[in-house]
C-alpha cells in the first residue's frame, strides 16, 4: 500500500513520544499527532524529583528533551486534532481536522483532560478567575487571595506554588485527609499562608465579570463565603478515550481496558499512558507503557 505509515501515535506526551523513539530505532515509519503541543500535562510541573537520573528538572525541559530525541531519530510530528479512527482490518484510517492518514497500527497515548467541578459559570469564568493550571496562571494573582480545590499531589503542589506569590491560599478538600505523599504534605504544613479547609466542597462561584468569591459547603451542611480572586481546580483528570470507543473497551471511569502488554480489543491498536486502566500513573509508567506499546506494535507489523 502506498503512502502508509507503520504506526500513527496519537498523543505527543511522554508515553507517545517514548513510543516514537522506540519505533524509529526499529526503523518504522512513524507519525505522531497531537491537538495541542508536545509534553502533555507534565509540562506544567515546575520541578520533577522522582524521575530516575534527573534529580531536579522542570516538566517542560524533560518533555523538550524527549521531543527533540524523537524528532532527531526521524519521527514525523504534526499538531492536528484526531477526530476519528476507522479500522479497515489491514490498515487503520486516522482522520484529523486537517487530513487523513493511513497506518498499519495505531498507539493511543491521548492522556487525560482536566476534571471540572460542574458549577454554573465555571466555563464562562475560565481566564476570569477560574484556572486548571497554577503554574500557567499563578503569576496573575501576586498579592491576592486564591483558593485551590483538591486533595492529591497536584492540588497540594499548586497550593504550595501559589503560596509564594499569593497573599492567602485556601485549600479546600472534600475529605478529612489528603491523598498526597508525606513529603508534599510536610511542605504544605510549613507554609503559614495556606489555610486548609477539610470535609468541604466548592458549591458556588460568585462573579461580576470576574470571580469575586466562592461558596464553600461543609459536609455538615454549613456554608461560608470566601472572597478570592482566583480558583484553581485540581480534582483529577478524565481519560480522553471517548471518541475511540469503537476500538476500545472502557471501564466505568472511561479508561481503556488493556493489560501490561498495552493490547486493546482491536488488532493493531494499542494504548499507552494515563488513558490506560492501571494502578499507578506516573512519568515512569508512561515511559514504560510507551516502550511496551511500541514493542508490541513492532511485533504486530512484522507479522502482517
Amino acid at each position: 500500500m502506498n503512502d502508509i505509515y507503520d504506526v500513527v501515535v496519537v498523543g505527543a506526551g511522554v508515553a507517545g513520544l517514548t513510543s516514537a523513539i522506540y519505533l524509529r530505532r526499529a526503523e518504522k515509519k512513524v507519525l505522531v499527532l497531537d491537538k495541542m503541543s508536545y509534553g502533555g500535562q507534565i509540562i506544567n510541573t515546575l520541578d520533577i524529583e522522582n524521575y530516575p537520573s534527573a534529580e531536579h528538572i522542570s516538566g517542560f525541559d524533560l518533555a523538550t528533551k524527549i521531543y527533540n530525541q524523537a524528532k532527531g531519530l526521524g519521527a514525523e510530528i504534526k499538531f492536528q486534532e484526531v477526530t476519528e479512527i476507522k479500522d479497515n482490518d489491514d490498515y487503520k484510517e486516522v482522520i484529523t481536522n486537517k487530513g487523513i492518514y493511513k497506518s498499519k497500527a495505531v498507539i493511543l497515548a491521548v492522556g487525560s483532560a482536566n476534571r471540572k467541578l460542574g458549577l454554573e459559570n465555571e466555563d464562562s469564568l475560565l481566564g476570569k478567575g477560574v484556572s486548571y493550571c497554577a503554574t500557567c496562571d499563578g503569576h496573575f494573582y501576586k498579592g491576592k487571595n486564591v483558593a485551590v480545590v483538591g486533595g492529591g499531589n497536584t492540588a497540594l503542589e499548586d497550593a504550595i506554588y501559589l503560596s509564594d506569590m499569593a497573599s492567602e491560599v485556601y485549600l479546600i478538600h472534600r475529605r478529612d485527609e489528603f491523598r498526597a505523599d508525606v513529603k508534599t504534605i510536610g511542605i504544605l504544613n510549613s507554609r503559614n499562608n495556606i489555610n486548609v479547609i477539610y470535609n468541604s466542597n466548592v458549591t458556588k462561584l460568585n462573579a461580576n465579570e470576574k470571580l469575586e468569591s466562592i461558596e464553600v459547603t461543609n459536609n455538615d451542611g454549613s456554608i461560608k463565603t470566601i472572597a478570592v480572586d482566583g480558583l484553581f481546580v485540581a480534582v483529577g483528570r478524565i481519560p480522553e478515550n471517548k471518541i475511540f470507543e469503537n476500538l476500545l473497551d472502557l471501564d466505568e471511569y472511561g479508561y481503556a481496558e488493556a493489560g501490561e502488554d498495552c493490547h486493546t480489543k482491536t488488532k493493531g491498536v494499542f494504548v499507552a499512558g494515563d488513558n490506560r486502566k492501571k494502578s499507578l500513573r506516573q512519568l515512569t509508567t508512561a515511559v514504560s507503557d510507551g516502550a511496551v506499546a511500541a514493542t508490541e506494535a513492532i511485533k504486530y507489523i512484522n507479522n502482517l
